[in-house]
This record gives structure tokens, sequence and C-alpha cells, in this order.
């Protein structure tokens, strides 16, 4: 860094004595362009993150830890993301006036006027399948699918009637990760990481795990949009090497390397000085963060040296890919200053259309996989003093309907829900969220919301509020005007804000 710093001098000294011929007619050659390139520069300004929060300290360093502009609750987030959206019907959402219309006719008022993904003709109504009791001091519902999540139900609050306008998958998941149904928008971790920094400068400051495979809106949903793609979100593996390449190659010494790393990125900062170009920055940054990675990734990302109790807890598979790996892998992952940690598990579409997705046999499977590992993330996290300072997010990209899916006007032989945008359940859990809480409800038979209704920006404004920010003020320039996550929307969901 000290090599660095001084190119980095004299190359600010040697731009001062540029005033030869040549160089005066470069920069005339660049006329009215070069003013459009300083003005496209300028909307990239990080200056625009708000009035009072500059981000001067970052000319060298994207990652720096930054301080909220106003108090925050919590450090860091873990959002647990089911990717096909669960059935609030089998998990949270009791209705038993639903069960007593099993297998009757959906009545026409569900069904005029409505855009639905594949139901046709009249479907018949579906009640729950699963059997529901109260838990906790709280006395909150929940289903026999569910049976660990029962000792930490006091830990969450739950929002009961979220919406959302976005019925297929790709949309919703943008909609939910990045505030917009099309691409191009910075993810929610991207936008932390963006206004927070990372307090470990040796691993990223937003990380990725996944388990079943990749979202359907792609790697766009930790994408970081129009912010520098240092933002952008690390996708490391709970199986194999944690990030591909992270080894030296054989015969290359970590001396040798790097010393050629520092002259890569001394001539990477002069390029920088000249174009002031942030993704050269990006690519600095980098290049250092792999190398200082090499050391501390390995170490963090080890489950088997955890206790044996821990591991059991969570109900881990040394050497698998597994969403209770990766719920312990979050937990050490936030234990190190990892601001950011999203978790998306694949397989939550339950259609109907065979055993697997089945609402009765294959949502049930799938609760199993997630219900161990959550309760016991809440309670390692309690247990290390970790939760007052964490926020836990769980939630799909939209619920399912009351009604039994058809295709073509047909019902399947197995039974499942189509996708529905009108209500569906998350939970909150951690810092700033107040326990045993219930916002929202739905009518009868889990139709629609009709009180406490939030939106996907409401969300959103919650998260970015208990992290220390205002989701109005935070916006970043680009093409001419400030964007913000919440785009022109969103308000705090104060009724479970402790």
């Amino acid at each position: 860094m000290e090599r660095i710093e001084k190119l980095l001098r004299e190359q600010r000294l040697k731009n001062a004595q540029l005033n030869t011929r040549r160089h005066f007619l470069k920069e005339c050659a660049l006329g009215i362009g070069g003013l459009a390139l300083g003005s496209f520069l300028a909307s990239c300004d990080n200056k625009s993150i708000n009035k009072q929060h500059y981000l001067s300290d970052r000319s060298l360093n994207p990652m720096a830890p930054l301080p909220a502009p106003y108090l925050p609750k919590v450090k860091s987030v873990i959002y647990l993301h089911m990717v096909g959206a669960p059935s609030q019907l089998e998990m949270f959402d009791y209705k038993p006036e639903l069960a007593k219309l099993h297998n009757q006719p959906c009545p026409s008022s569900l069904l005029d006027g409505k855009k639905f993904a594949f139901i046709r003709g009249v479907p018949n109504m579906l009640g729950p399948q699963a059997k529901f009791a109260r838990a906790g001091e709280s006395g909150n519902w929940i289903s026999d699918y569910l049976p660990h999540f029962k000792k930490v139900i006091d830990e969450v609050a739950f929002l009961k009637a979220v919406h959302t306008d976005q019925f297929n998958h790709g949309p919703a998941q943008l909609l939910m990760q990045t505030g917009s149904s099309r691409f191009g928008r910075p993810s929610i971790g991207s936008w932390v990481t963006y206004g927070l920094g990372s307090e470990n400068q040796n691993l990223p400051g937003f990380v990725v795990l996944t388990s079943g495979g990749t979202p359907d809106a792609g790697k766009s949903v930790w994408g970081s949009g129009f912010l520098p793609s240092i933002y952008q979100g690390v996708q490391c593996r709970s199986k194999g090497d944690p990030v591909l390449y992270l080894k030296d190659p054989d015969g290359v010494p970590r001396h040798l390397k790097k010393k050629v790393l520092e002259s890569i990125n001394a001539i990477n900062y002069k390029e920088f000085l000249e174009f002031k170009d942030p993704e050269v920055l990006t690519r600095i940054n980098q290049y250092e963060m792999a190398y200082r990675m090499q050391t501390a990734v390995p170490e963090v990302m080890n489950i088997n040296n955890e206790p044996e109790a821990i591991k059991e807890m969570y109900g881990v598979e040394p050497g698998k890919e597994s969403f209770a790996n990766n719920c312990l892998l979050a937990r050490k992952m936030v234990e190190e200053g990892v601001r950011f940690v999203q978790l998306y598990d694949w397989g939550w579409d339950s259609h109907g259309t065979n055993h697997s997705t089945a609402v009765d046999l294959g949502l049930k499977n799938k609760c199993r996989e997630i219900d161990r590992p959550i309760t016991a993330l809440l309670l390692d996290l309690k247990q290390r003093g970790l939760l007052d300072e964490t926020l836990i997010v769980w939630g799909g990209e939209f619920g399912r309907t009351p009604m039994q899916e058809t295709r073509e006007g047909r019902t399947h032989k197995y039974k499942g829900r189509d996708h529905h945008g009108d209500a569906f359940t998350m939970w909150l859990a951690g810092g700033g969220i107040k326990k045993g809480a219930v916002h929202g409800a739905t009518d009868e038979i889990g139709y629609s919301g009709v009180e406490g209704r939030v939106s996907v920006y409401d969300i959103q404004a919650t998260i970015l509020h208990l992290l220390g920010f205002n989701h109005e003020e935070f916006t970043y320039n680009f093409q001419g005007r400030p964007f913000r996550l919440t785009d022109v929307e969103g308000q705090l969901i104060n009724e479970i804000l402790a």
C-alpha cells in the first residue's frame, strides 16, 4: 500500500506539471464529449447517498466501513428467501373456514377479473393440508409441519398480509430483492454494502449462499445493478471450495503473487487517476479482496471445526450443499462482521403436478429441511449475544391460492396451489423487532388481506430503517435522476418495531 500511495503522489505531481502544448490539445480535444463524461461520472458520485452521509473516505477503498446516517438497531442482515413461494396456508396462516370448503367449487367472485398463472376454468377449494396449534407465550398459530420452530415463535414478528403485484417467479423475485420487477436495479444487499461498507476487510460485505438451485431470476437478484460492481453479492458454496480458484496455482508462492498484485494495482491506480472510472476501483479492490480471502475464507467457511452439539443442533451435512449448512455459515459470517448474508433455498414451487412438488408432500418435506436449521440459527445467535444486532428476514416472492390449481380446467391428482400475490406471510426477528407480534390479517379463507396490508416496498423500507437509513433519502444518482431501493413507495411498518 505504501508503494501505491507513493505512486499516487508522483502521479498527482505529474498531473500538475502537465501544462505542455500536447496536454493542452489532448484536454481540449475532449470538448463537449469530455463535459458529457464528467457529467456522467458526477452522476455516479457517491455523495448522493444523502445530504449528511458522504463517502469521501472511499477514494481508495469502496468497501471502507461507514457509520449509518441515523441510529441503527442492527449491524447485519440474514435474509432467508424461500425460492418458489411457500404456501402460507400450510405454515402460518390458519384458516378453519377454508377447511369447511374443501373440495367445493370455487365461487366465481374469487375468479372474476383476476389473473392467475395456471388456474383455468373453475377449480375446487383446497383446505389446509396441515394441522395447526397455538404455540409460545404469544399464542401465535403454527402448523405441525414446523415442530422445531415452536421453540422460537416468540422471537419473531409475523406479517400476515404482505402483497405484491407480480405472480410469476422471476419478476416477483426481482421486485422482492431489487425493488423492481425488471432487470438492472441493485439488490438490497448491494444497497446495504454501498451505504455501510464492511466491518471485515478480509471478507466480502455481501455474501450469497444457495441450496437446491439458483433463483428463477438468476444471479441478478444479488447483482449490483447501476451501483459499482464491487457491491454485488459474492456467491460462496457450502460444498467443496467455498470460492472457486481461491487457491494459488502450483508453483506460484504467496509472496510472488503479492508482488504481482501490487504491480497490477499500481497500474490500475494510475488509470483511475486519469479516467476516474469507479469500475477501476472495483477491479483493484476485488484483486485485493481475493488475496486476503485466501486466508480468511477457509477458516470462516469451515463448519467441521464447530462443536458437535452445534452441528447437531443445525442438522448440518458435511460435504453436502444444504440449507442447514448455509444457516450455520450465515451465523459464522455475521459473527465475523459480514454485513449482509443472503440465503436462497430452491424448491418451494408446490404446484401439485407430482409428488415432489405437491402441497401435501413436497411442501412438508421442504418444511422439514428448514425447520430445524432456522430454529437453530435463532437460538445460536441469541446464545452468542448476536440476535440483538442481527436482523433475520424470512419469506418467499409471493403466496399461494386457497383454491386448488388447475391447468386447462383439469384438477391435478396431487393437491397443489397456484401463485397468489394478494396475501402471503413473512416474518422478521432480531434487533429492533417486537417479539411475538402479529401485524395484518387475511379474510376467512386467506384470499385477501383485510387489515394491516404491507407491500414489498414497506418491508424494504423497514429493513433499511433498522440499519440506520431513511429509505427516502438513501439514493444514488444514475442517468440524470436519483434512484432508491423503494422506488417512489414504501412506509415503515411501525407495528412490528420495538
